[in-house]
């Protein structure tokens, strides 16, 4: 007969000390929402913390602390990029005007995902590949649960939640952080479904094992080119802001806000770098972006109307830019970066099918690569579209209801430039790697 397995831990130290420290299994569906219901209180406190200081320090005028609860559970719902929509009186004081706002500062939704691709690690760790799916599912349905309570709670006469965006889209935020967080801990997708990639890969044919290789390829030099081009933005990003100091503290100095306004005014202007970079990324396109109705800023083409006095903006490209046309360069260098990236790599088996197809090597060498520049160019200003309508929106009432990139046309221009740059640098990319004869 089997032992008690309750007293047996009671009387084993050693396993005692083991279940204190890993805990005791839980179902999975119940540890997935236990994991869930760990980040939205994190990030619910996280947020909480800050308000209620600067209420307690008189920052909020005529705020209550049910007011200062409302407005973190506000901020809970921003950081997943919960639009929300908002009213207020116009400049008569009598006119109601409203909107809705969809601008997020996207330093926020890395927190959660942060949160969340750690919970899908401790997840993974405790299920099998065919049992992960019920921690996922317990953690996305409490995580909604959660979103669509804090929604109902926060509701106010001047804000008011969007209710279905409050239950899917931090379900959303938490599902990609979690299904990363357990692919970490997998080492590969295809464990992720209880698959085995390298015994399925045996399997295929040789023609198919080739055009994988070369998909995957395409679709990483791709991200090699939306990367350059992200870093080299953030780069021209930091040298004007450095160059524009000036003129951002003596905004500050305009604006006076106290100790607790300078706080909160720089928190959020930092929380906005991230959307600043795919700006300045659209400003090099030249496809160019707007700070309210009317406005355009781009290397061809500058319009700025009034502004909200915010210190970052000092920075904004104003005035005669001559010759500014050569930041569309940055681009292209960036594909200059992919397209050596994709030499390397070796999977160029499209240019080996066409050499078998076409005897005149001159064409088939030239067709493959003006389709390497067209495939990769077309992935890179796919991502560069999704990210500029991430980063845009608007304020929700004033002229800033248009704010960010112009979504299509940047994707467009950073095709363009990416695509010429891949064609460079897979032509130039030969004469720049070392000649292992010759190292020999």
């Amino acid at each position: 007969m089997k032992k008690n397995s309750k007293a047996a831990v009671f009387n084993n130290p050693r396993q005692l000390i083991r279940v204190f420290r890993d805990g005791i299994p839980l179902p999975l569906v119940v540890q997935g929402a236990l994991e869930a219901l760990q980040v939205a209180l994190m990030l619910a406190l996280l947020f909480a913390l800050p308000v209620f200081g600067i209420w307690l320090g008189g920052g909020l005028a005529h705020g209550s602390l049910e007011s200062s609860l409302q407005l973190s559970g506000q901020l809970w719902l921003k950081a997943h990029g919960v639009p929300l929509g908002i009213s207020s009186l116009a400049s008569d004081g009598v006119t109601e005007v409203s909107g809705l706002m969809t601008l997020t500062p996207l330093l926020f939704p890395v927190i959660p995902f942060l949160l969340a691709w750690r919970a899908g690690r401790r997840i993974a760790r405790a299920s099998y590949a065919d049992q992960l799916w019920q921690g996922i599912a317990g953690a996305l349905a409490v995580y909604g649960f959660f979103g669509f309570i804090t929604g109902f709670a926060v509701r106010t006469s001047d804000v008011r939640p969007e209710m279905w965006a409050s239950i899917l889209m931090p379900v959303l935020v938490l599902g990609l952080g979690v299904v990363i967080g357990t692919r970490r801990e997998a080492g590969s997708w295809s464990r992720l479904i209880g698959v085995e990639s390298v015994e399925w890969l045996s399997q295929a044919s040789q023609a198919s094992r080739w055009a994988g290789s070369y998909v995957a390829a395409v679709a990483k030099a791709s991200l090699v080119a939306f990367l350059s081009a992200i870093a080299l933005a953030g780069i021209v990003l930091a040298i004007t802001l450095f160059m524009h100091w000036a003129d951002g503290s003596n905004v500050y100095q305009q604006l006076r806000p106290g100790l607790i306004g300078g706080i909160v005014l720089t928190l959020a202007q930092l929380a906005m770098i991230p959307n600043l970079v795919i700006w300045t990324l659209s400003w090099l396109s030249g496809a160019g972006f707007s700070i309210g109705i009317g406005s355009q800023l781009s290397p061809l083409e500058t319009t700025v109307g009034p502004l909200p006095a915010v210190p970052i903006l000092a920075a904004l490209p104003t005035g005669s830019l001559n010759g500014a046309w050569l930041f569309m360069l940055l681009p292209v260098v960036a594909g200059v970066a992919a397209g050596w990236w994709f030499m390397r790599e070796g999977e160029n088996h499209f240019d080996d099918w066409l050499d078998r197809k076409i005897p005149m090597r001159w064409l088939s060498a030239s067709l493959s690569t003006l389709f390497l520049g067209l495939v990769i160019g077309l992935g890179a200003g796919l991502v560069t579209a999704l990210v500029s309508f991430i980063s845009g929106g608007s304020i929700g009432i004033g002229r800033l209801v248009e704010i960010g990139p112009h979504l299509w046309l940047t994707g467009a221009w950073i095709a363009l430039e990416v695509g010429v740059g891949v064609i460079i640098g897979y032509l130039v990319s030969p004469y720049l790697e070392p000649d292992p004869v010759l190292e020999n």
